[in-house]
């Protein structure tokens, strides 16, 4: 990275107090909290004590007033080493905190945004439904007014950060009306304390095993009318607005994913001896290196490329999306060879690639489909 036209000197030593930071505390414990299913406050609250909650956001709210390069190197170096911490940092600072500093007013920001920031909670951003996943309009959760309050009732299911003892709350897409026949979906930031509020954990998940996923009950859940985020009937935009930026750390997560996989590869691959030789100096197995090395090359010039635009203001969104989709891809293919090239060895829990391998499948899945990235990408080109 260093000579880089996206990245300053800063950003270097920022990505290596992050990496010093996954290497003495994530990589000791990842295995263990992969294999008990355990999602750690000790461990999320350390990373939130480090700097990592808030990264890009002002310095008036708590956060640290970087860029968003700064978020996408911490969740990328963060990824390199598990999967699951990386997905509470990615969630957390672009689905959770984004909306409120995009889209809020002065009181809600000061209300919320110092909390979310500290260290100590999370926070959710609650879109998919049981019947509502690549079709956000299918959405069936309705919050109605009444008195002055916002009366919530539904379901939302595969959410972030929405069922450990840190989640604070989150913000709610939901019908909030109707216009010319069509649902008029807005947002609504809820604290989980508000009676009616329940969340449940999911469990037995194949990746993200140490990661807070939920799902989340609403039963005549009442908040004031103030907390309805950002304009009325405009939840669909703010929606759209938040997944760009969000694919970004997602694809920050393909990207980490896949410099870890490789590394263990190449790892393996000089001290694996067959016929007299380490494995690396068969062309096989060369030849694997040489294309995962290319396409990680490929994958994070994508990616910064998208970033880069995003914190000098041009538009992003076809190129988080191909970002997103390029870098889940990438991880797929990286991921599989590095098992390929640790053999039966890497097929056995013991090994941290075949962690690797399970968790790189939700990339392809969340914030986006493959598919539904590729009809993204499909109508940014056709104008």
């Amino acid at each position: 990275m260093k000579n880089s036209p996206y990245f300053s000197q800063e950003h270097e030593e920022f990505r290596q107090m992050v990496r010093k930071f996954a290497e003495d505390k994530v990589r000791p414990v990842a295995a263990e909290l992969d294999q008990k299913e355990q999602f750690s406050v000790e461990l999320t609250k350390a990373m939130g004590h480090t700097g990592l909650f808030g990264v890009n956001i002002p310095r008036e709210y708590g956060g640290y007033g970087r860029d968003y390069r700064s978020l996408v190197l911490a969740v990328e170096e963060i990824a390199r080493v598990d999967g699951s911490q990386a997905a509470t940092l990615a969630a957390h600072n672009s689905l959770g905190i984004g909306p409120i500093y995009m889209f809020g007013t002065e009181d809600q920001k000061m209300s919320f945004l110092p909390r979310l920031t500290s260290g100590e909670h999370t926070w959710a951003f609650a879109l998919t439904e049981p019947n509502a996943g690549s079709d956000a309009m299918g959405a069936e959760t309705h919050a109605k007014l009444v008195d002055g309050q916002w009366v919530i009732n539904g379901h939302k299911i595969f959410i972030s950060n929405a069922a450990s003892p840190m989640s604070l709350g989150g913000t709610i897409l939901a019908i909030t009306g109707e216009e010319d026949g069509k649902k008029q979906l807005s947002t609504i930031l809820v604290e989980s304390s508000t009676p009616g509020y329940v969340k449940e954990r999911i469990t037995n998940k194949m990746m993200w095993r140490s990661a807070d996923t939920g799902k989340l009950q609403f039963d005549d859940v009442r908040v004031p009318e103030a907390n309805l985020l950002g304009e009325f009937g405009k939840g669909g935009r703010q929606m759209l607005e938040t997944l760009d930026s969000g694919r970004l750390t997602i694809g920050a997560m393909g990207l980490g994913l896949a410099r870890g996989a490789f590394e263990m590869a190449q790892k393996y691959a000089s001290q694996r001896e067959q016929f007299g030789k380490p494995i690396k100096h068969f062309q096989a197995v060369a030849f694997k290196l040489s294309d995962m090395a290319l396409k990680i090359e490929l994958a994070a010039n994508t990616l910064y490329n998208a970033v880069w635009r995003k914190d000098n203001g041009l538009p992003f969104g076809k190129e988080a999306a191909m970002a997103k989709l390029y870098t889940s891809e990438i991880a797929r293919e990286v991921a599989d060879e590095a098992v390929q090239i640790h053999g039966a060895y890497g097929l056995v829990r013991d090994n941290d690639i075949e962690r690797f391998y399970r968790d790189q499948r939700i990339l392809q899945i969340g914030e986006g489909t493959s598919e539904i990235l590729r009809l993204v990408i499909a109508r940014h080109i056709d104008k």
